[in-house]
């Protein structure tokens, strides 16, 4: 038998652990939402730590709050916070639409922590909701937490492995500015390009995504905090968000700023749409990215076989020998993990029923996996496929000189059609292009492999 107490609420007695930092609303939350196991992340929980501090001490600002009473929340928000209590946000992220449930959960861990700590027992005993919760509601909490939660994600987690990836290919491309390959257009034959060139576009891609999700960063650093019940900010002073982001602004060293609309940050989730619109990108382009690493390595014979990606574990429990592009496969993965993600924010985005988002929970689960997937796979992208793989030359220049569509460097010469026949030739046959067209044309050796030279040819006109 688990040892329990019992506690009252409006509600009546509820059961809970004995040793259980949570009170009674938490456990009625835990009882009545068992239903994926999958917890409110890190991030999250770190964001409500955040903003209890940050709440504490502009309430005592204002002259709401004692010293006291602030101190010891302020202690306890600060050890929620930093993770020190993480076991004791066990709910479901599947919980009431508005996240009443986890703010809670924030308010009696904290009430008990703070508890503990008071000097004078009798005197400045701490209240869940006059104290912790002072001037807040779950309705502007929940919203902004979603918002700080994936501001700090995005600033220190996802942003700097999105610049090693960038970075890392960037570097790769460098290395291999002379290196010529065959492109391809419609996953056949086309003029040829060099490795950087090729390299240099998934660069691109990943640098315009990187510049979106800056855009969106600005957007997710405007709270709503101050809105409390419905956006009119009853029961809070009316410089109250505009202190709180102060403060936010000072302990994370990221600038928060109130909404210009408080009943449009509670009744709605556009930012995190946005963001998620812009992870979505992200994945798109990493996907992408994953398909032509997994081509390019094809083979290594009986495919395209042009690069060889680090060999990092056995590929199958029968064929010895056999290794696949395992990480390739996992990042293309998440990207369409990411865009499933994406879809449930844009259906949780539109529960916007009149004053209030009731999928916020989910919005906020889905964001943060988001991009807590895009991040690690990201730097596992660069870390474990891009740096390391080698070229496979000898494959390159043999596909190369049985090109038929370096003809096409011939059109301005002897004409698109001549150029037709001499590439339907040279594909019949399997033979260089060169060497067809010196039988087809009156051009010299010399000209031809000055006009046909694979490297010159990816320098355009």
């Amino acid at each position: 038998m688990k040892k329990e107490r019992i506690l009252k609420d409006s509600m009546g007695e509820v059961r809970v652990p004995a040793n259980a930092l949570y009170g009674a609303q938490t456990q009625r939350a835990i009882d009545n939402f068992p239903i994926s196991g999958l917890p409110m992340q890190r991030r999250f929980i770190e964001a409500l730590g955040e903003i209890k501090y940050c709440a504490a001490e502009v309430n005592t600002a204002l002259g709401k709050l004692e010293k006291a009473r602030a101190k010891v929340i302020q202690t306890a928000a600060t050890q929620v916070a930093k993770g020190e209590y993480d076991d004791q946000f066990p709910l479901d992220v599947f919980q009431t639409g508005s996240g009443t449930s986890s703010n809670m959960n924030a308010n009696e861990v904290i009430t008990t922590l703070a508890n503990k700590l008071v000097a004078n027992k009798s005197k400045h005993q701490i209240h869940a909701n006059d104290h912790v919760n002072m001037s807040q509601s779950s309705n502007d909490v929940i919203p902004s937490a979603i918002k700080v939660s994936a501001v700090l994600a995005l600033y220190h987690d996802l942003l700097p492995n999105l610049n090693f990836l960038i970075k890392t290919i960037d570097a790769k491309g460098a290395k291999l500015g002379k290196v010529a390959k065959t492109g391809r257009t419609h996953l056949m034959d086309a003029m040829p390009v060099t490795m950087r060139q090729e390299l240099s576009g998934w660069s691109a891609q990943l640098k315009h995504s990187q510049q979106g999700l800056a855009a969106s960063l600005k957007k997710l650093a405007c709270l709503p905090q101050g809105g409390t019940a419905v956006g009119t900010g009853v029961n809070a002073d009316k410089s109250f968000g505009k202190l709180f982001c102060k403060s936010l602004s000072k302990r994370t060293s990221i600038k928060f700023a109130p909404m210009d609309n408080y009943f449009a940050g509670l009744s709605a989730q556009d930012a995190a749409v946005e963001a998620s619109g812009q992870l979505r990108g992200l994945a798109v382009v990493i996907m992408k990215i994953s398909n032509d690493l997994r081509w390019m390595n094809s083979g290594p014979l009986a495919g395209l076989g042009e690069i060889a990606l680090p060999a990092l574990q056995p590929g199958s429990s029968i064929m010895p020998g056999k290794v696949n592009p395992v990480i390739p496969e996992s990042a293309a993965m998440v990207a369409a993990h990411v865009m499933g993600n994406d879809l449930a924010i844009s259906i949780g985005g539109q529960a916007g029923n009149f004053q209030l988002n009731v999928m916020l929970p989910m919005i906020g689960y889905n964001l943060l996996q988001s991009i807590d997937l895009l991040s690690n796979t990201s730097r596992n992208l660069a870390e474990r496929a891009i740096k390391g793989f080698t070229v496979r030359h000898d494959n390159l220049q043999d596909a190369l000189s049985r090109n038929p569509i370096l003809v096409t460097a011939l059109n301005h010469i002897i004409g698109y059609e001549k150029g037709a026949m001499i590439a339907k030739k040279a594909y019949k046959e399997n033979r260089p292009v060169i060497e067809v067209a010196k039988e087809m044309t009156d051009l010299s050796d010399k000209q031809l492999r000055q006009l046909l030279d694979p490297l010159k040819l990816t320098q355009g006109a």
